[in-house]
């Protein structure tokens, strides 16, 4: 064999060796391209979950805090309702201790009641 064969084999080979290296790294290179494209997606789906649950928690903080404001109001409304019976009680025993003997506890109630269905 000649010389010039031998390295025009050498040469050859060492331009194969090179493109198969090269296609090698190019293979390499889309794949982690591609894992990096996988990743942006899965960031960004996971920002998006994350805003949709802090816009829910949000949402579920405001509703609490309304549930509590109509609790406070309800109590308010029942602590109201309580004095105006605690009132209606009082005058009730005052009418009843001023009532003249000779009227009935019955008779005495009667103006009362007519009055208080007239106010509904």
């Amino acid at each position: 064999m000649s010389t010039t064969l031998i390295v025009v084999i050498v040469i050859v080979a060492i331009v194969v060796v090179a493109l198969i290296a090269y296609m090698a790294s190019r293979s390499r290179a889309k794949q982690v391209e591609e894992k990096r494209v996988e990743a942006r997606e899965h960031r960004e789906a996971a920002d998006s979950t994350a805003r949709e649950a802090d816009k829910a928690k949000l949402q579920a903080e405001e509703r609490a805090a309304q549930a509590r404001r109509q609790q406070m109001e309800a109590e308010e409304q029942a602590e109201k309702a309580r004095a105006k019976q605690s009132e209606a009680e009082e005058l009730r025993q005052h009418a009843f201790a001023n009532t003249p003997y000779t009227e009935t506890a019955a008779e005495a109630d009667a103006p009362v009641e007519t009055e208080a269905r007239s106010e509904r």
